[in-house]
């Protein structure tokens, strides 16, 4: 995701006035070439272990994939999916929306929500925007959102070195911390008229904080505490509640954002104040209600999460 958001900013800037009026069509044509590659690459992509252990009693096809993931101590592994899965059975059918699975569909919900709340793909969509408003020339806009792609993509491999090493809430924490401190600079930035270059330096940061702490972090925890039986639509929940979100706050953006006729057109310094009050809730939020997942088998979790 975070390369091919880079890859969208430089075509950006390279297609900046081709055609006139018209360049934003071949900025979202050009979008069908990797999409194509991207549809023909995917077919190649195997099964879920777990799903074939579960859903169609292949071991030995789960036995060669998990193999070539260097999963440690396979046959232990296969064993304890399927113990997990014969428990769930033996004890009826119950959907995602049950009680016995609230509190982990809440935790995927909640991660979902505030990672959207943080404003990532308010700001990644509408970076040049953001540039131009805070005064520089369209061309020097889209310049230097490439360096915000370029940023989120080099934090985000940071941010897969420490995910086993310090662990998934820690990383939430280090996120937060710096969304709420560059999120309230940002402000201020707009507020005081501060200037492009004390603005820009902010949102890096921003994007650091992101690609370190939500962005590594929020599909491995999505992933992580579902059970077996319903890991497939729980992980389908959590994904839609993101891109829910992520449309709603596209859509919305213009008429706080737009130069002409936003609700803040002359300064849009309480847009990025409000995702920093979501930022210090989420925070809150982490440091209360969200367990450690680190080094916690999945079927570990299942039996600390999932209620009686």
């Amino acid at each position: 995701i975070v390369f091919g958001i880079l890859v969208a900013f430089l075509s950006n800037y390279f297609l900046e006035g081709v055609g006139g009026a018209n360049d934003w069509r071949w900025m979202l044509g050009v979008l069908a070439v990797p999409s194509i590659i991207y549809s023909l690459l995917v077919l190649k992509v195997p099964e879920s272990p777990r799903w074939l252990i579960t859903d169609k009693n292949d071991q030995a096809s789960a036995k060669k994939i998990m193999t070539k993931l260097g999963i440690p101590n396979v046959d232990n592994e296969i064993a304890s999916v399927l113990a997990s899965y014969q428990h769930e059975t033996a004890k009826g059918d119950s959907g995602i929306f049950s009680r016995k699975y609230s509190t982990i569909v809440w935790l995927a919900f909640m991660v979902a929500f505030f990672n959207q709340l943080s404003g990532i793909n308010f700001i990644l969509y509408y970076a040049p925007e953001i540039l131009e408003r805070a005064g520089l020339a369209s061309k020097e806009s889209l310049f230097n959102s490439i360096a915000i792609g370029g940023v989120n993509i080099v934090f985000t491999f940071v941010g897969l070195r420490l995910i086993d090493k310090l662990g998934r809430k820690t990383l939430l924490i280090i996120g937060s911390i710096g969304y709420i401190i560059s999120l309230f600079m940002v402000a201020w930035s707009f507020y005081s008229h501060s200037g492009p270059a004390f603005m820009m330096f902010f949102l890096l940061l921003f994007c650091a904080a992101h690609a370190i702490g939500q962005g590594a972090v929020i599909w491995v925890f999505i992933s992580e505490i579902f059970p077996n039986k319903v890991r497939a639509i729980g992980q389908s929940f959590g994904a839609s509640t993101h891109w829910v979100f992520a449309a709603l706050i596209t859509l919305v953006t213009p008429v706080f954002l737009d130069a002409d006729d936003g609700i803040f057109k002359d300064n849009p310094w309480p847009i990025f104040a409000f995702f920093g009050v979501m930022m210090v809730l989420q925070l809150i939020w982490v440091l209360m209600k969200v367990p450690e997942t680190k080094g916690v088998s999945l079927e570990e979790l299942e039996r600390r999460l999932v209620k009686k």
